[in-house]
């Protein structure tokens, strides 16, 4: 059986930790899309770790992680963050890298960031690891694939390739020191060298892992509204964010994905640049931040600020929505214990006119939020075990959010560790 674990909204919502969780009783954990720009913070036994390219499941000795082919892999971005938990006592982990992965060349990140400084103020918010020309590469079919690194000849002729094109924009648009060809195969000599040892035919493997019945979990990095398609185009991610692109970014049936697990914050926070209608400033957002999240609201990836507002009950049913949501689970809730009341946005209104469906980007761009506020509960929940167990009002915040996304709640996470989750 296969399950996916995704976000509903911006990213951030604490897929990590469910997607640890949810390990336990998996056999092969994927990640399928996105590459090393967004993390994933684990609190276990061993610690707490920020994993950017590994699969949450590195932490199990019993699991197979596999960095599906839709990845955009940074080969040794993924070989220092094996060593880095091996390092820190975590048992070398099982690894497969798809042989039709493809690679994040050095060259893709001073794109990245050459672009984000010529655009000053109007630049994407990018965490500047190279992800958008990195797949811009790949659709324009100049990118390097795991399984060309063995091939001397492919090597040779595509380098040369890839400086002429490249070195026209590099020296007339940005104006910085041209590429050259040898060290673009040097590079690759590298990677080679570096991931030769987990280099495999994904898509077989999966298919035999699915006839004996095998337990496998994909991870998908970001949310909904980071989707290039379906997202706050253009302030978007440039892989699909989606469940379904689990089964293209794998390598499996798309009718084998039967249980799709959406996460949602309590309350919300977004990194990057673009809409984000519940919003919120000033000392109120900075008290937010400084409780959110295990250790604040602070980027996995880059450390810096993320926005924060209250929960968007309009961005987050579009979200569950668009992942095919069999069942929400809901983080963070008990970050929001220091309210007296707990703002809600229900609705937007755009042009004067209110709204539930979730807009395309201009009249997004539009939109105020409605907001409706519920009672706090005024108490520490970290530690509670049972649903019934929780605050009244508590209990009321989450089935009204439930009931506003039109999908079930089944997973509560209360706290930071691997055991505060509450089952419903």
């Amino acid at each position: 059986m296969v399950q996916a674990v995704v976000g509903a909204n911006w990213g951030d919502e604490g897929k990590g930790k469910i997607t640890d969780m949810l390990a336990e009783k998996a056999d092969i954990v994927i990640r399928f899309q996105g590459g090393a720009n967004a993390g994933h913070t684990i609190v276990n036994d061993y610690g707490k770790f920020a994993l950017h390219t590994l699969p949450s499941g590195v932490f199990y000795s019993h699991i197979t992680n596999i960095i599906g082919n839709g990845v955009a892999l940074n080969i040794p971005t993924l070989v220092g963050e094996i060593k880095s938990i091996v390092d820190r006592g975590v048992p070398e982990p099982k690894i497969l890298v798809s042989d039709r992965a493809q690679i994040v060349m050095s060259y893709h990140i001073l794109l990245d960031q050459y672009e984000e400084e010529r655009l000053g103020g109007k630049s994407f918010g990018s965490t500047k690891s190279g992800i958008a020309p990195f797949y811009s590469d790949k659709y324009a079919k100049i990118g390097f694939q795991v399984s060309e690194l063995f091939d001397d000849e492919i090597l040779e002729e595509k380098a040369g390739r890839v400086c002429e094109l490249k070195n026209v924009m590099i020296e007339h648009l940005y104006h910085k020191p041209a590429l050259s060809k040898e060290n673009i195969l040097k590079e690759l000599r590298h990677y080679r060298d570096l991931i030769a040892p987990y280099v495999c035919d994904v898509s077989s493997f999966l298919h035999q892992a699915l006839k004996e019945g095998k337990q496998i979990l994909l991870e998908g990095q970001l949310g909904s509204l980071k989707d290039p398609d379906h997202g706050i185009y253009p302030m978007v991610t440039s892989s699909s964010t989606l469940a379904a692109y689990g089964a293209i970014g794998a390598g499996i049936p798309p009718y084998e994905i039967k249980r799709i697990v959406t996460v949602c914050k309590a309350y919300s926070s977004a990194v990057g640049a673009g809409a984000f209608v519940s919003e919120i400033f000033g000392d109120e957002a900075e008290e937010l931040r400084r409780r959110g999240g295990d250790g604040g609201e602070y980027g996995a990836t880059t450390g810096r600020p993320r926005r924060v507002g209250w929960f968007d009950c309009v961005a987050s049913s579009y979200g569950c929505r668009l992942q095919g949501t069999t069942e929400v689970a809901f983080t963070v809730l008990d970050v929001l214990g220091y309210l007296d009341e707990i703002p809600v946005c229900v609705a937007y209104e755009i042009d004067g006119e209110q709204t539930t469906e979730f807009p395309t980007t201009p009249k997004l761009n539009r939109a105020k939020p409605v907001i409706e506020k519920l009672p706090g509960w005024k108490t520490e929940i970290r530690g509670i075990r049972k649903y019934e167990d929780l605050p009244e009002n508590c209990r009321n915040y989450i089935e009204f959010v439930e009931k506003r996304i039109g999908f079930p709640i089944t997973m509560i996470s209360n706290g930071p560790g691997r055991k505060d989750i509450i089952y419903r």
